[in-house]
């Protein structure tokens, strides 16, 4: 296929062990082309999408996102990815310094984490206490509600790995020159509280999922198949006239709507 057509190919997209470079390559031009097309009738039709990439450390968020937006608008598409709070923020509503960042009409703003950072790393780490956690659980749905009601689509992604492979990313993270930026102090962590970030990532997705609100969970040990998985979800979730029937869904053994079954029949990582 070359850049310029949206057509893309009904190729099997099952899980595989391994996916060539070239295969990726290939795929991942034709997934880009589409998301053009897809951002151009955006920026036309004046829709408001925001996507939200949740998952454990090391789960790929970073190199998702740059393949999301590598050929998308910058002037309408944004990345946020915000650091701690200061002392200010702190003492703010929880929501407020996230609703800033909201997209206007004809953008598409990805948060890199979000304010569901108070569903897994506070918590987990001591950054909140647990009435804020609680309430927090109680509040985020109704919030996205209001977003939803004032036209934002919302699409909630998160990105699961297993134990091993997390620790194999940390590793090529402290031994590879380039990887000094994404080093956090909170890598350490990780694996030390893994049963802990596993607790509290069932307890989130049990109750931040909703039939309006849903969750979809993509296995993300090979970051090919996830990256691939990933793009063509968003694809179909806003649905561009031009491409309906044109773009597979991901293979569901890949990608699929959480449900309490995946904690216990091995979809997500324990």
């Amino acid at each position: 296929m070359t850049r310029g057509k949206s057509h893309i190919d009904k190729s099997d997209h099952s899980v595989r062990s391994k996916l060539s470079d070239t295969e990726f390559s290939e795929q991942l031009i034709q997934l880009q082309v589409a998301l053009v097309t897809t951002q151009q009738w955006l920026m036309e039709t004046g829709a408001k999408v925001l996507i939200i990439l949740e998952g454990r450390d090391a789960a790929g968020k970073d190199g998702t996102i740059k393949r999301l937006t590598e050929h998308m608008s910058t002037r309408s598409t944004r990345v946020v990815a915000l650091p701690k709070p200061s002392d200010r923020e702190k003492s703010q509503w929880y929501f407020q310094r996230y609703t800033a960042y909201l997209p206007a009409a004809g953008e598409v703003v990805i948060f890199n984490r979000s304010w569901y950072n108070r569903g897994g790393v506070e918590p987990v780490m001591g950054f909140c206490q647990a009435q804020e956690h609680a309430d927090f659980l109680r509040d985020v749905i109704p919030f996205e509600l209001l977003l939803s009601a004032s036209g934002i689509h919302i699409i909630k992604i998160w990105l699961d790995i297993t134990r091993e492979e997390q620790a194999r990313r940390l590793e090529a993270r402290r031994t590879d020159p380039l990887a000094r930026l994404k080093i956090s102090p909170l890598d350490g962590l990780a694996q030390e509280k893994w049963d802990d970030y596993t607790e509290a990532r069932n307890q989130m997705l049990i109750a931040t999922h909703t039939h309006l609100m849903p969750w979809y969970c993509v296995r993300a040990d090979s970051k090919k198949q996830a990256r691939l998985a990933i793009i063509r979800h968003i694809l179909h979730q806003l649905a561009c006239p031009a491409l309906v029937g044109q773009v597979d869904a991901p293979a569901p053994n890949l990608m699929f709507k959480f449900h309490e079954k995946a904690i216990k029949d091995g979809r997500l990582a324990d």
